[in-house]
């Protein structure tokens, strides 16, 4: 707990915006405030053009959290708007601006906002690093993020190996490795049962997940193709698919015609609002993350705090968050391998076991750990 309050901005995505780094910025935010610090979220009035954005809405349909302070007032694509509000919060005086960095399309945004913000010689920026170097690539990426880096007093990655890539942009900036904290905005845990029954599911069959929107880079395709195995076509076992495609559906529909699969996958395509989401995780026995590139992902933190066990693949920084034959299975990116792993855990009835060592396990994410990094930084 802080003795001094101090005046902190963070900047990005938040309500009425939805989606997983809103829901971050709106934790991270209470986390602050917990700490006894003074903090408004500065989030986008315009986040994407609409012919950028590959979902169905930008947008949340629930209330705004309470005792929040939100500003709706960045433009990512305006910077004229930049340069406003650059120089409205350099007048503010913030001790520090938080800023969440995933996407080499903000970097112009943050970049010019962060410039002008440090002109007052007082405030620090932090960055909070998902990717410095995006999962799908374009050619201006570097040029963009070594502008953002340049802009910036200190990072926390949330994986070593964005820790890693962030050699490419600086070696000599203050930097610190948190992993990503628990998702436990999503409310408590509820029995397994009531869980199918709030979803309409037949309660004789047992589920795995797949959570998240839904992009080349996670998998589904591995995923599908690991569940058309014949073993696992005799377990009374279904696949759920929660998700909004964010690429084309086509492909995974293919597969799912091509092995016969139409009765043994529910794919359940709308964005899953925040009170829904509990009931997925809750219904499922394991949740599976068949990436084919990671750095770290949100999805798993919602599964540690649901106390699910998981199947990832080595791929980025997943491996650091779920220890192999503890938590779940740390697997090859390739249907083969995901497909031994589901059927490694129901042949040998893992699920409790892999459940108490969650219960210990989980106790490494917490967002005041998330607080301390920051705090480490501005030591530095």
């Amino acid at each position: 707990m802080q003795n001094h309050k101090r005046k902190i901005i963070i900047i990005g995505s938040a309500h009425p915006l939805r989606g997983g780094l809103a829901a971050y910025n709106e934790r991270l935010a209470k986390a602050f405030i917990d700490n006894n610090d003074d903090v408004e979220i500065y989030t986008f009035k315009l986040q994407y053009p609409g012919f950028l954005f590959p979902g169905k809405s930008q947008y949340s349909g629930l209330p705004a959290p309470e005792n929040l302070k939100i500003n709706i007032s960045v433009n990512s694509v305006n910077p004229f708007n930049w340069i406003k509000l650059g120089r409205k919060i350099k007048k503010i005086m913030p001790d520090i601006v938080i800023i969440k960095y995933w996407i080499p399309f903000m970097a112009p945004c943050f970049g010019t906002i962060a410039k002008i913000i440090r002109k007052n010689k007082h405030t620090k920026i932090i960055s909070i690093l998902d990717n410095i170097i995006p999962h799908e690539k374009h050619i201006f990426d570097k040029l963009l993020s070594k502008y953002f880096v340049k802009n910036v007093d200190g990072f926390v990655a949330m994986s070593e190996s964005v820790l890693n890539d962030l050699n490419i942009f600086d070696k000599t900036k203050p930097r610190e490795f948190c992993p990503h904290p628990l998702y436990d905005n999503f409310g408590k845990a509820i029995n397994k049962n009531l869980a199918k029954k709030n979803l309409k599911l037949n309660p004789d069959y047992n589920y795995l997940l797949f959570f998240g929107f839904i992009r080349d880079y996670k998998g589904l395709d591995i995923l599908l193709k690991a569940f058309a195995d014949k073993d696992i076509a005799n377990l009374p076992l279904k696949l759920i698919v929660a998700g909004e495609f964010y690429n084309d559906s086509k492909q995974y529909f293919d597969i799912i015609k091509k092995y016969n699969l139409q009765d043994r996958v529910i794919m359940s395509n709308d964005f899953i609002p925040d009170d829904k989401v509990l009931n997925y995780f809750c219904a499922c026995d394991i949740v599976v993350q068949p990436y084919k590139t990671a750095t770290q992902s949100g999805v798993t933190q919602i599964a540690y705090h649901f106390n699910k066990p998981m199947i990832v693949t080595d791929v980025g920084g997943l491996s650091e968050i779920v220890p192999d034959n503890k938590v779940g299975y740390v697997v090859n990116p390739s249907p083969e391998d995901v497909a031994e792993a589901i059927l490694k855990f129901y042949s040998l009835n893992k699920e409790a076991e892999f459940l108490e060592n969650i219960k210990t396990e989980k106790k490494k994410y917490s967002w005041q750990r998330m607080i301390e990094a920051i705090n480490n930084l501005l030591n530095n």
